[in-house]
């Protein structure tokens, strides 16, 4: 079963890519050959490119680059590497990657509001301020094997009854055998994943709040409300974790989106202003070059 491809977005020069979109009849998980896949669309992995779905990529075997975000990062043996929806991201040309593709929509992983807050605990695709990676060993290689096997029989077989919930029960065992290794690694090297779960969790929902609201001017306080803490306290939190404040996470996300449309559009820089939410594009210029150094313009051409 392959991904679907849909029209570009007008004003996007940036292939966006579907899994079933809009056909809950249809498989809204898939599982693919790391190596066989890249050699099929070698053209469309090796540029930038987005999905509406979730995809976990497990290099089992190679040495590159996978870019995700404007970053380069280093692949090697048996790493996971975890993209979220509408992330610009690419594979090198390197053709002899072996491993393993996951790919999932939001809404088949999320049934109940218990299995949102799944996925707040589990931060391995919501969480901008950790790398997207999680480096594996033999022991868990083998348990995570094992789930694909599952999840590949149950996808084969002409079994409907509780196919569905059992992809599910197969899928959210991969993650969470993923997560606790996750946590492992990132309490070794002394990263977030090291403070209690109840502020990481705030922080997610934060970036999550962040994420679906950049675009509308919203101040602090009004996230605030949303997550019912004062300003304060949320400002304690984001200065104890990242040590950053809310308004600076606010600016990145705003500047991430800019960067990404500047690259990976043909809108103009007017009209980006006015997607980002801004009433000006004088003021969109003067807010770019601050937390930037450089003007949209420039941006956009030193790239290409």
């Amino acid at each position: 079963m392959q991904e679907s491809t849909m029209a570009k977005e007008k004003g996007n020069v940036i292939s966006e890519y579907h899994l079933n979109r809009h056909q809950p009849d249809l498989p809204q998980l898939a599982i693919h050959d790391l190596n066989s896949y890249i050699k099929d669309h070698q053209g469309e992995t090796a540029r930038p490119h987005i999905h509406s779905f979730y995809q976990v990529i497990w290099f089992k075997r190679g040495k590159g680059k996978h870019f995700v975000d404007f970053k380069a990062y280093e692949v090697s043996d048996n790493i996971l590497f975890f993209v979220t929806k509408n992330q610009v991201h690419y594979f090198d040309g390197n053709t002899r990657y072996e491993g393993v593709l996951i790919h999932f929509n939001e809404a088949f992983l999320m049934q109940k509001e218990n299995e949102a807050e799944f996925c707040f605990q589990c931060s391995l695709f919501n969480h901008p301020y950790q790398p997207p990676s999680c480096r594996i060993g033999n022991g868990i290689g083998a348990i995570l094997d094992e789930y694909i096997a599952q999840i590949k029989s149950e996808l084969e077989s002409k079994e409907e009854f509780g196919k569905k919930e059992l992809l599910r029960n197969y899928l959210k065992s991969f993650l969470i055998q993923v997560q606790r290794r996750k946590n492992e690694q990132d309490k070794a090297e002394n990263n977030i994943a090291s403070v209690p779960d109840e502020k990481r969790m705030q922080l997610i929902r934060l970036v999550n709040l962040v994420d679906e609201n950049y675009h509308k001017g919203l101040a602090v306080a009004e996230y605030a409300r949303m997550l019912f803490v004062s300003p304060r306290t949320l400002s304690d939190l984001t200065h104890q974790l990242l040590n950053k404040t809310p308004s600076q996470i606010i600016q990145e996300r705003i500047i991430l989106e800019a960067q990404r449309l500047l690259l990976y559009s043909s809108l103009n820089v007017n009209q980006i202003s006015y997607r980002l939410g801004f009433a000006d594009a004088s003021y969109f210029v003067k807010y770019f070059r601050k937390h930037t150094k450089t003007s949209p313009s420039e941006f956009r051409k030193s790239v290409a």
